[in-house]
């Protein structure tokens, strides 16, 4: 959020490469799915978690 802004959308197809201790190569996170579920499923979504979305600008949470 903080490269793209927090206002941004995440394409549901979009998957952000992320370093993992351990790997040599970088692994592909899902986040344009993720973001899409977690949004669907919001309502079933414990108040730390919307607290901690609310805190990423999830404008949504």
């Amino acid at each position: 959020m903080e490269r793209e802004g927090a206002s941004r959308s995440v394409p549901r197809g979009h998957g952000e490469p992320i370093a993992v201790d351990g790997e040599t190569e970088p692994v592909v996170v899902k986040l344009g799915v993720w973001v899409s579920n977690t949004k669907s499923r919001r309502d079933k979504l414990a108040q730390e978690q919307l607290d901690a979305l609310r805190e990423l600008s999830m404008e949504w949470a």
